[in-house]
């Protein structure tokens, strides 16, 4: 039987990343990113992405378990980068004020050195934040996510909701496999071996039981936070709240010289553009 490992939860290990504090890694996240997206300059991309990298690796995030969740975004990648080549040929060409065809496709259809150099510093910009979203969510407990963005100044009641849906969806996978596994003991073919609208149709017979325990117990779930009175009060306390240490504050200083970074160039290039073809 065909077993799926893929969870997107918290995983438990004693990392430099684990022990920082869940707000501090919801800063870093949201600082890197905004560092990122308002930049086009390839030097700071890449320094970006290496950094992501040596951070995805400190953090020990199991490869296996990301590897599909990783291959999807992947291929949502892919289809943007056609997109916007499909609709915006020449965009390269106009930023960078240069034109230089290496392949001609059809009509105005032309592989160009700026295209190509725009299109990657697209790409950077994905890659730069996957590997940061991922290692947030892996290296996060859901209690302490929900103590980080109530720290930010979200109201509890938003990031409680938001921690219930983190949870959810580990819970939603285990139930997906399990399900699925009945199914397969009872002769119900879901690999490879057969066409896909019979997988199609094997996905869908696990999909209504697992829509109606995952009302079931959304509904439980309701009328136990009702019981407490969630949400009488206008505050609360945390639990798995963190205090900051030292390497706190140097990790959210660290990300907001990255912005201040991105701003310089701003100034340095004269615009969002590195343009390395003047």
């Amino acid at each position: 039987m065909s077993k799926n490992k893929t969870q997107l939860s918290y995983v438990d290990k004693n990392t430099p990343i684990h022990r920082l504090s869940g707000a501090t890694k919801l800063l870093m996240v949201l600082l890197i990113s905004f560092a990122a997206m308002i930049t086009f300059d390839t030097r700071l991309l890449i320094f970006i992405v290496l950094l992501s990298c040596v951070m995805f690796a400190i953090a020990r995030v199991p490869w296996r378990s990301m590897k599909l969740i990783i291959v999807f975004i992947g291929v949502v990648m892919l289809i943007n980068i056609l997109i916007t080549y499909f609709f915006a040929p020449e965009e390269g060409v106009r930023i960078y004020g240069t034109r230089t065809v290496y392949v001609h496709f059809f009509g105005r259809y032309y592989l160009t050195r700026e295209q190509l150099f725009y299109q990657a510093n697209q790409t950077l910009k994905y890659i730069a934040i996957l590997p940061l979203a991922l290692i947030f969510f892996v290296t996060t407990e859901p209690s302490e996510f929900a103590a980080s963005l109530n720290s930010i100044g979200v109201n509890y009641k938003i990031a409680y909701s938001v921690t219930l849906a983190l949870r959810y969806i580990p819970a939603v996978q285990r139930e997906y496999q399990e399900i699925s596994q009945a199914q397969q003991a009872r002769g119900v073919d879901l690999s490879r071996n057969v066409k896909l609208t019979t997988r199609i149709k094997g996905v869908l017979t696990i999909l209504f039981p697992l829509i109606i325990t995952s009302i079931d117990k959304i509904e439980r779930i309701a009328n136990a936070m009702e019981l407490r009175s969630f949400g009488k009060n206008k505050n609360r306390t945390w639990y798995k709240r963190k205090s900051f240490n030292p390497m706190d504050y140097v990790v959210i200083i660290f990300s907001a010289l990255l912005i201040g970074a991105a701003i310089a160039l701003f100034f340095v290039n004269e615009g969002r553009f590195y343009n390395p073809f003047i």
